[in-house]
C-alpha cells in the first residue's frame, strides 16, 4: 500500500513531500527517540512520532523511510518543512494519538515486524 492510499484511508494531512506519496510503505515503526529509529527503523517504514523538529528529516533520509507521521495534531516546525520539502520527504499529520493511529495502520495491513 502506498502513502497516498494510507493518507486517504486514515485522514492524514500532507504537509510536505506530496510528490512522493506513491512511495510504497513496507512496514511501520513508532518511536520518539531519533537514536532508536536509527538503530531499528527499516527502509520503507512509515515512522510514527510526536517529534516535530528538523532532525527527523535527516533520520528519515538516512534510513530511507517512506515518510513521517506526526501524531496528536502536532505540526512540523518551519525548519522541518523546509528540509522535508527540499529532500522530498513526506511529512503527514494526524489528530489521532499514536496508539490509535498505529492500530489503524496495523488493521490496514502495515506490519511492524518484517521477516
Amino acid at each position: 500500500m502506498n502513502l497516498n492510499e494510507i493518507a486517504h484511508k486514515l485522514g492524514l494531512e500532507v504537509r510536505a513531500g506530496g510528490s512522493a506519496l506513491t512511495t510504497e510503505v513496507r512496514g511501520g515503526y513508532a518511536s520518539d527517540l531519533l537514536s532508536d529509529v536509527i538503530a531499528h527503523g527499516q527502509e520503507g517504514d512509515l515512522w510514527v512520532t510526536l517529534q516535530a523538529h528538523e532532525n527527523t528529516v535527516p533520520v528519515a533520509i538516512l534510513k530511507k523511510l517512506a515518510g513521517i507521521v506526526l501524531v496528536n495534531g502536532r505540526e512540523p516546525e518551519a525548519e522541518t518543512l523546509q528540509k522535508a520539502r527540499a529532500e522530498d520527504i513526506p511529512v503527514l499529520v494526524s489528530a489521532l494519538p499514536a496508539f490509535e493511529l498505529i492500530g489503524r495502520l496495523y488493521a490496514l495491513g502495515v506490519p511492524g515486524i518484517r521477516t
